[in-house]
């Protein structure tokens, strides 16, 4: 006699032991289980079930499953039962739906389904996995109100670059109202001439997601509804949701940004011109004056006059030097310091012509030093005060000998600026403020202007000032 086909239905009937496996793995399911019999009647709850729903498992053991459903709900219940019976798979309930679920004490809860049809000796049955989503929900809830009440606009885009969620900011920024928008691919947010590369880009951000600017170094437009274009920020942040990952990208519309920007390098070219125009004509009539001195000093015959008008005419020359170096160099807040010693010598030089018994040398430092320009012309004075002086008293007669004018910037952030000679030195018992040379006279006062402190060592040879002043002006704000 041939051996008969056992039944597949009761092959994948468990036996009593197995049964007792599956009542233990219930029971310590870390989610809320409940096992529903062919009738609608709850045969099973887990601890967690119990914990849940506020009932015991003695309670709910025998109750018809709809006593943890919302009254609301309970009349559509039976009939999506059958309708799982008719087509019994795994899978979650109410799909696209926001379900909910009874607590004992009547409250509601959002709850994620999960539906397992199983077979036992006692007939069909469900195995209900219950998840409350009720703190997920209020996050997701938190996260909306963020996104939706955000200044800029918002965009959450799955990995698949469909837009999840946009926020108002959004729509006006981009002319769509929100249903235009969810479900769409994110290109359509891109101007036609970067869309092919853009799932590049995506995919790129997905491969190393991080909290970081897009397209660093490149400038970024985005399209309107309208079909215009519009320069754009946006900063990329992954979100982990239960969809899984998404990426929200924040938008500004930088335009009237850009057009501020635009309006101010205007001014800003404007004022340039302005400034250089105005540093142009203060050199020109500086050197008028200079050129008078010298006019009034040839049709004299007094020396001494001759002499007070030369030593004015330097002074005149040194201050157009500094408007000089401004006009050139196009820099208005600050003058190159050793360039600036290395014209005033040159000038001082032709003006004292000794022959060749008197040598002027310059030794700066190599490093850039720059002075603003409040303290530039008063720096400048004080070297064409000492370095005249020099040329005028240290060398009388015939005799010869060396000039020195050194500058050096020192750790702390001071400047030393150094005038001296070999000549034939100050008289015995020299008193600066005894002086009555106006030239000496103005040096303690221009030393002050520059925030400096004048040193005059004692020597047996020749003669020596020095200034230390601050390279930074620190009664201004810094930039």
């Amino acid at each position: 006699m041939q051996d008969e086909k056992p039944d597949e239905t009761q092959a994948l009937t468990p036996s009593l032991a197995q049964e007792e496996i599956l009542r233990r793995s219930v029971e310590w399911a870390p989610s809320a289980m409940i096992m529903v019999d062919q009738e609608g009647r709850i045969v099973l709850g887990n601890a967690q079930a119990e914990r849940l729903f506020g009932y015991t498992s003695a309670e709910l053991a025998g109750q018809p499953v709809e006593v943890l459903v919302p009254e609301r709900f309970r009349g559509q219940h039976p009939h999506d039962r059958r309708s799982f019976a008719a087509a019994p798979q795994p899978r979650p309930m109410g799909v696209g739906r926001d379900l909910f679920a009874r607590h004992r004490d009547g409250s509601e809860f959002q709850v994620e389904i999960g539906l397992n049809p199983i077979s036992t000796d006692s007939g069909p049955m469900v195995l209900v996995a219950v998840v409350d989503i009720t703190e997920r929900k209020r996050q997701e809830e938190r996260f909306r109100r963020m996104v939706e009440y955000a200044p800029s606009a918002m965009v959450l885009v799955d990995k698949d670059g469909l837009i999840a969620m946009v926020n108002a900011q959004a729509e006006r920024l981009f002319g769509y109202v929100r249903d235009d928008l969810v479900g769409q691919p994110v290109e359509m947010l891109v101007p036609d001439r970067f869309r092919q590369h853009h799932g590049a880009f995506r995919h790129g951000f997905h491969s190393q997601p991080q909290a970081r600017p897009m397209g660093m170094g490149r400038d970024l437009f985005a399209r309107r509804h309208d079909g215009s274009e519009f320069p754009v920020e946006i900063g990329l942040n992954p979100i982990d949701t239960g969809e899984g990952s998404m990426v929200l990208a924040s938008i500004v519309d930088l335009t009237e940004r850009q057009r501020v920007q635009q309006g101010l390098e205007r001014a800003l070219q404007e004022k340039t011109v302005l400034l250089n125009e105005v540093h142009h004509r203060v050199k020109n009539n500086l050197q008028v004056v200079s050129s008078l001195l010298n006019l009034q000093a040839q049709s004299l015959n007094d020396p001494l006059v001759r002499a007070a008008l030369d030593e004015s005419q330097n002074r005149v020359r040194a201050m157009a030097l500094t408007h000089q170096l401004l006009y050139e160099r196009k820099d208005f807040s600050r003058l190159d310091l050793g360039e600036y010693l290395e014209r005033l010598t040159s000038l001082l030089r032709s003006s004292y012509r000794g022959g060749s018994r008197v040598e002027l040398r310059l030794q700066v430092s190599e490093e850039k030093l720059y002075l603003d320009l409040e303290r530039a012309i008063p720096c400048g004075l004080v070297v064409n005060e000492l370095v005249s002086n020099a040329f005028k008293h240290a060398f009388p007669g015939d005799t010869g000998g060396e000039i020195f004018v050194a500058l050096a910037a020192e750790p702390d952030g001071m400047v030393l600026l150094t005038v001296a000679d070999t000549g034939v030195g100050m008289p015995f018992g020299f008193d600066m403020t005894q002086v009555k040379s106006l030239g000496l006279q103005l040096v303690p006062l221009l030393v002050e202007q520059i925030l400096g402190t004048l040193i005059v060592p004692e020597q047996s040879v020749g003669t020596c000032f020095s200034v230390r002043f601050p390279l930074r002006n620190n009664k201004e704000p810094r930039s």
